[in-house]
């Protein structure tokens, strides 16, 4: 890490502290002209285990009845940064009864009590945002009860945060966290008396920052389906914010809205999750259906690619493959090397999926989920299609940037005789080893059979020279390659047919068989799914073909199908198993 990096970081946290103290010396009017209605909706589930004193963030658990959250020493920072968003506060609204607006009073107050002079770490503009939105959209909830003086030291704390965030959205990097931050001032600006001024700054700034940082497709750099739900569904809020003020959006505001909702639908699998690539997660249940009502756009996505993603889709299934580059630069810094991976959903059940993030688990598995190997994907020689860089400071954190990821990924998606065919390839391997790895994926318009091909060439002479010096090292023995097929947890998987195939049955009752061409090693191989909300990695299995490339061309075919008794169509009710915390 540069020194350059570790001073820059240093010059951000003492600006902030610095204009945190200073915004909370000052004494504003801080009546509470108007509330936005509360939009944001946590999870009942979630709600009774904090009353409970089961309190889970960032992957941590910590079992601390009655206790105040600010004086639990913080497992790592993420836990830290977690609880300052006040997240937990929709968690504890959506359960609402006395005992949880006590323990909401609490803890929100504490907080007051703790950092509302201006101290702490909690004082970072896109923290300060999210606490706003959460709680000006629960304003009535947390005071219905209270005293004049409780009510005062929470306008006052608000009003605070207004005016820190007033001078210190612009230090947020772009993205979602000064997306939370500009929201965050919007809704305090137009629910206090006299801050009206600081609602048309963020409402210009809005429109600047959809303007650069959602593409003509939809996207944001990060192409990080979830996170594009996130600031999705905090432009909604946004725009509705404004128009119950008789306000209106700054024209790029609303037209990057009509632009991700179509995107954002070509990113959901059949069950209503999204694709879990680039860091992001299925998304919170609901969440998603209700951001693409609240939007008013209808319009699908055009056949082709949707932020980079191809999507396939046959009767109950579908199928979604991350066919462009990796993000680069600082858009990077959760990016995986997952190019021409894929996702499988049947119905309401996933079949094939990513390893997911790992940022919850820690360090380890954060830079694990992160590798090819962690994907539905070809790994080669045992290298990642992208490598992680030397950590720098960046953004008031650590980061590890991807680099030397694909450059060039041409892609034909199209129709076929019954049924969808992608073609891909990506060159992340051509620079170290002079192979190119080409994928064909097909999925037949019942959606009962995806079929698939792919292949490791070279493309010319200096690809060969390279090839031949690699295979000289390796004293002729062939570069392994592995295909790797990750199976959701609840995939019961066996070998069959004397270990030449493999039958996986879903909870539908539907029953799946891969199958592949003779060479390859089929094997049955444990792997994880990494799941946000949860205390540890979820174990599952994965199923592996292995061999050596030791030629210029080649070529692994593979199946996988339902069994011909399954049924066309099947009675499915999912099963919310939430992870016990005890």
């Amino acid at each position: 890490m540069s020194n350059r990096g570790n001073w820059s970081a240093a010059v951000t946290r003492f600006l902030n502290r610095l204009h945190a103290r200073l915004a909370a010396r000052a004494r504003p009017g801080s009546a509470l002209v108007s509330q936005p209605e509360p939009r944001s909706t946590g999870s009942f589930a979630r709600g009774r285990q904090l009353c409970a004193g089961n309190l889970m963030f960032a992957g941590h658990l910590v079992e601390a009845p009655d206790a105040m959250i600010w004086d639990i020493a913080p497992p790592d920072a993420a836990w830290e940064a977690e609880i300052h968003g006040f997240r937990w506060l929709d968690d504890l609204a959506a359960v609402g009864d006395a005992r949880a607006r006590l323990l909401a009073r609490k803890w929100v107050w504490g907080w007051i009590a703790r950092y509302g002079s201006g101290k702490g770490d909690g004082w970072s503009p896109d923290a300060a945002g999210r606490r706003l939105i959460r709680t000006i959209h629960h304003a009535l909830f947390l005071l219905r009860g209270a005293e004049a003086d409780e009510a005062a030291a929470l306008y006052r704390a608000l009003a605070a945060q207004t005016i820190f965030l007033a001078r210190r959205w612009p230090s947020t990097p772009p993205g979602l966290a000064r997306f939370e931050a500009l929201t965050g001032l919007l809704y305090a600006g137009l629910s206090f008396e006299g801050m009206g001024a600081h609602a048309e700054t963020a409402r210009k700034a809005l429109g600047v920052e959809c303007a650069s940082q959602v593409d003509a497709q939809g996207g944001i750099p990060t192409r990080n389906p979830e996170e594009l739900l996130e600031v999705f569904t905090l432009l909604t809020w946004a725009r509705a914010a404004l128009e119950d003020e008789d306000l209106t959006a700054e024209e790029a505001h609303a037209a990057a809205i009509a632009r991700i909702a179509p995107t954002l639908r070509a990113l959901r699998h059949a069950d209503g999750g999204l694709a879990r690539f680039q860091g992001g997660g299925r998304g919170l249940d609901g969440r998603l259906d209700q951001a693409l009502a609240a939007s008013g756009v209808r319009r699908r996505q055009a056949e082709g690619l949707a932020m980079g993603y191809a999507r396939l889709s046959g009767g109950r299934s579908s199928l979604i493959i991350d066919a462009a580059p990796p993000p680069t630069g600082p858009a990077s810094f959760d990016a995986h090397a997952s190019t021409l991976a894929f996702e499988l959903t049947s119905g309401r059940r996933p079949v094939l999926v990513s390893c997911g993030s790992g940022a919850g688990f820690g360090a380890d598995w954060r830079r694990a989920g992160r590798a090819t190997p962690s994907h539905s994907t070809l790994c080669l020689d045992g290298y990642s299609s992208g490598r992680l860089a030397t950590p720098r400071v960046a953004d008031g954190g650590v980061r590890e940037w991807l680099e030397d990821g694909p450059k060039q990924v041409p892609v034909e998606i199209g129709r076929v005789e019954g049924g969808q065919r992608f073609e891909g390839g990506h060159d992340g391997y051509r620079r170290t080893h002079g192979l190119t790895h080409a994928r064909i994926l097909e999925l037949s318009a019942d959606g009962r059979e995806v079929s698939g091909e792919d292949m490791l060439i070279t493309l010319d002479d200096a690809d060969k020279r390279t090839f031949d010096r690699r295979l000289d090292a390796a004293s002729l023995s062939g570069l392994p390659w592995q295909l790797r097929f990750h199976l959701h947890p609840e995939v019961d998987a066996a070998l069959d047919m004397g270990g030449s195939a493999v039958s996986l049955a879903l909870r539908s009752g539907e029953v799946w068989v891969f199958r592949h061409d003779a060479g390859p090693r089929l094997t049955l191989e444990p792997s994880v799914y990494l799941e946000k909300g949860r205390l540890r990695p979820r174990a599952a299995k994965q199923i592996v073909l292995s061999g050596r490339a030791m030629e210029y061309a080649t070529r692994i075919r593979w199946s996988l199908a339902k069994t011909q008794d399954t049924a066309i169509a099947l009675r499915d009710v999912a099963i919310d198993e939430a992870e016990p915390t005890h």
